[in-house]
């Protein structure tokens, strides 16, 4: 019982840490009020990176050894164990998803930031992919996540207008 019990205070102590991690996750962004679509890609890129890293982590042998331990002791630290490793499985899913969508979209970023402000060109293309990803995927079709991409979209095109007035 003495060893179950060092193993419960380590699950308790990574538990407290993936709720912090998970806590921070979900907070309201803050970004420049100039930010183009590209941070919306590199912001899903990172978040993708730290869920996978934790994962695997959670997926170690180490862990899966003390996780047995406590399974076969019926420690009642598992359940909220358990529930957290389901949200970091959610949040990586999420991540990957969303990366994988708005890579169809990082062909326009470059033209769009590169353009004169008659871009015109571009704009049908791009929005019917945000039109697909918005039907199509799981994760990114909710209206904060369609905000912020077209807000960051705008930008990018009022920064290439502000680009083009200050080089004519």
């Amino acid at each position: 019982t003495e060893i179950t019990e060092k193993l419960e205070e380590v699950v308790m102590v990574w538990t407290k840490q993936i709720r912090q991690v998970l806590v921070e996750s979900e907070q309201i962004r803050r970004e420049a009020d100039d930010v183009g679509p590209s941070a919306e890609l590199e912001h899903w890129k990172s978040r993708m990176s730290s869920f996978n890293s934790l994962l695997d982590e959670i997926k170690s042998s180490r862990v899966k050894k003390i996780i047995s331990i406590l399974q076969a002791a019926r420690s009642k630290t598992l359940k909220p164990w358990k529930e957290l490793d389901g949200r970091i499985t959610i949040a990586a899913n999420e991540a990957k998803d969303n990366v994988r969508y708005l890579y169809t979209l990082d062909k326009f970023f470059g033209p769009l930031a590169n353009a004169s402000p008659v871009m015109m060109e571009h704009i049908p293309s791009l929005m019917n992919i945000v039109c697909m990803i918005y039907c199509t995927s799981p994760y990114y079709n909710t209206s904060e996540h369609m905000t912020s991409l077209f807000l960051k979209i705008t930008n990018q095109m009022i920064n290439t207008c502000k680009t083009y007035l200050c080089e004519g």
